[in-house]
Formats: C-alpha cells, structure tokens, sequence
C-alpha cells in the first residue's frame, strides 16, 4: 500500500543504470550478464552509494519525506487498517480523478476509507513517480492506474511488461517477480509545475506555466498559504516551500507574518516579503514546486543572491550551471570570485580548469595577480612556503591528462608562466 502513495509524490527516480536487486526485471538483467558467479555474488552484495543519494536537497528526496512524513498533509486515507497522510494539492496536481473526486464525493472530507489493496501504490507514484510491483499485482495496478487517469504509469507499465516478456521468453531460466517502474522526471516535474501555475497571479501567468489558463483558473489547488510579494498575492502550500526552504519554515512556523489572512480566504494567512521582486519569486515558485526555473544571463546572478538568501542550495547549483555556460576569458577571475562566495564547488572548479587552459595570457592581467594575493591571505596562519588553493588547483588542471610529448612541453610551459608571476609578486609555494 505504501508504494502506491509513494508513486503519486514521486513519478520518476532511480540512479543512473541498472539497479541490481534479485527477482527484479533490471537485477536479473544486471545478473544474467555477469561473466561469473563470483561477480554475481559481489553484485548481489554491493550496495551503491552516490552523491546524488548522499545529498540532501534532492527533490525526490523532498518528495518522499513529504509522503512518509505527511507534513502538512490536509487529507488522510485509510487502507485495510493503513493510514496514510497526503496532500490535496498532489493528488489533483496528478490524476484527475483524484481532483475530480476531492471536489465531489470526497469534498470536504479529512479521512477517507479506500478498499482497493494497491490505492497505495497509486500514490507512492503521485509522490514519487517510481514504483516496484509485485508481477502478480500488475493487471491489478493497470486497472487501477485507467481508473485513477495516471496516464504516465499506464504507459510505463505497458512498456516494462513487454520488456520482461521479451526478456524471459529469450533467457531461460530467469525469474522476475518485480517490475520497478521509473517513468521520466519531466513527468513529475510537469504535473507538479501546476501547482506553480495555479499559485501565479493571473496578472502574471503571461509568459508563464503549462497549461491554458481556463484549466489553469478551474484546476483546485487548495492553497494554505499567501505569499504577498509587490501587491500581487501567490497562493501557495506549506507543505512545498517549508519542506525545500529552512528559510521559509522559520517564517511560516515562527509566525513573524503581521498575522494576517487573505479576504477571499480567511483560513489562509497571508505574509508580505519585502526583499524579492515578484519577477525572482516566480522563478523562487517554479523552482520549489518543479525543481526547475527559467534562468538567462540576465537574471542568474538576482536569481542566485536570493537562492541563497532563502537557502535553497539546489536552486543555487541550477544557477551554477546557468553560470559555467557563460565563462569566458574576460569574467572568468569575476565567476571564480562568485563560486567562492557562494560555496558553487562545481563552479569554482570549472573556472580554475578554464585558467589553466588560459593562464599564459591570465598572467599579464593584474587582477589576476590580485586574485592569487587575496587567496593567498584567505589561508589561515599561512607559512611562508605553504600552498595556496587557487595556484594548486590550476597546477593540477595544467598536468593533468597530459600523455604526449608536446603536451608535457605545453604544460611545463604554462607551469613556468605562473612560476614566474609568483615570484614576481613574491609568493613562494
């Protein structure tokens, strides 16, 4: 039952590859292959730990400790003695039958008794987009899916069942007694920009959202929350932006709003911000509830200061990359200073790797000069022959992947260009 809530937050996640789980359709290919029993021991035992598992502001992350947690959750549904702690905005962001059935039968109701086994398994995808099955229930969850209108896991979960037929009929010998379902993250992200949508001021939504304003204007997306940001009000849900933003988790549990509520909605608060322009929060909005935004080279940097202010790291990764595309031999030493200031190691690391291709022309600027002396007295109780970070990190970039002859002579080269700026600015390390 679980997994059928987790499906309705998730939609769509999984590594990168094959994941090695026994009786599954991708773990019996991963272990079909495997040139030994020895390898398929060690498979079988391995367990893969990522950067992308290990960090914390994945939004498939957000998602599922969203449903498990059930923060804010304004609906419960009992399943065969389970409870389950949900959220209207989801639910209508991603099956229309849901919405259909929270503005009908189910309308003003906070608990909610289903009889159907595999009702969670429904949501685990609203939530979560992916989904492990047990093959006996399949035919069971592709009525269910049809009746739910979650077109996404109706599709996928006739593409993975054509999959293992395939599979079985052409490897004999092989079980598989669980389908995993991964449909793709723009599903997820699309259904959940909605509610993005729905939260725009109509005065606003030109240029913006997925969907046609009639459906946009009927969809109901039961804010519980006002956001009130150059007069224009953003009907927004707890649920989203305290659990992607400690920032705004402080504002809306601390209470520092003037503690007043909306005219049209006199249950939903209302708190004004008066440090963001309405045009960055619509980029803020999109990006908490679809984990993606509409960056440029125009409004990377606005849009960065305010990710960080409303500690959003994610958001300031996103402008990270937005930044990496525009690096150029004249604001290179200007993008490295941002990385630094605000702790993008990707970017920071992108910059020195373009100084190092460059550094024979980067060491007749005199900032460049300057740069290296501020990094230098950034060290703490630096010693006279110790090294300096920034002078390190080119060095490596510079000897790195050198294979060939004239690639050693390049790189020794452009070693003794900034040996040389050293010593005249009088650094040694």
């Amino acid at each position: 039952d679980t997994d059928f809530w987790l499906c309705m937050y998730h939609s769509c996640v999984t590594p990168t590859g094959a994941k090695c789980e026994a009786n599954t359709f991708d773990g019996e290919r991963c272990l079909y292959g495997a040139l030994s029993d020895s390898i398929r021991r060690l498979l079988k035992e391995y367990k893969r730990i990522t950067a992308k598992a290990m960090q914390r502001d994945y939004y498939e992350h957000f998602l599922q400790t969203l449903l498990e947690q059930g923060s804010y959750s304004d609906v419960m549904f009992m399943v065969h003695g389970e409870m389950f702690r949900t959220h209207r905005c989801v639910l209508s962001a991603r099956s229309e039958y849901f919405a259909h059935m929270l503005e009908t039968k189910w309308r003003g109701k906070t608990m909610i008794a289903l009889k159907h086994p595999l009702v969670g398994a429904v949501s685990y995808v609203s939530y979560l987009g992916r989904l492990d099955i047990d093959m006996s229930y399949v035919e069971d969850c592709k009525r269910l899916a049809k009746q739910c209108k979650i077109s996404e896991l109706i599709e996928e979960l006739e593409v993975k069942c054509k999959q293992v037929q395939e599979f079985v009929s052409n490897k004999p010998g092989t079980c598989v007694k669980v389908l995993t379902l991964d449909p793709h993250d723009w599903q997820l992200q699309d259904g959940m920009a909605l509610l993005a949508d729905s939260a725009l001021p109509a005065e606003l939504r030109v240029g913006y959202g997925q969907l046609p304003f009639d459906l946009t204007d009927s969809f109901p997306s039961y804010p519980d929350i006002c956001f009130r940001v150059d007069g224009y009000d953003f009907l927004c849900h707890k649920a989203f932006f305290c659990g992607r933003s400690d920032y705004f988790k402080a504002l809306v549990e601390d209470h520092f709003s003037e503690g007043e509520t909306l005219q049209s909605l006199p249950g939903v608060p209302v708190i004004t911000l008066h440090d963001v322009s309405h045009d960055l929060f619509t980029r803020i909005l999109y990006y908490i509830y679809s984990d993606n935004t509409q960056l440029s080279h125009d409004n990377v940097y606005e849009v960065l200061c305010v990710a960080d202010m409303y500690l959003l790291p994610g958001l300031k990764r996103l402008c990270g990359r937005t930044l990496a595309a525009l690096l150029s031999e004249e604001n290179v030493l200007h993008m490295w200073k941002t990385a630094k200031l605000f702790s993008l190691s990707r970017l920071e690391d992108q910059c020195t790797e373009f100084m190092a291709k460059i550094i024979e022309r980067l060491v007749e600027r005199v900032e460049f000069a300057e740069v290296i002396r501020e990094d230098a007295g950034s060290v703490a109780a630096r010693q006279e022959t110790d090294s300096i970070p920034l002078v390190d990190e080119i060095r490596y970039h510079i000897s790195s992947n050198v294979q060939t002859y004239s690639a050693i002579e390049e790189a020794n080269q452009k070693l003794h260009a900034l040996e040389l700026l050293l010593n005249y600015i009088g650094l040694d390390c």
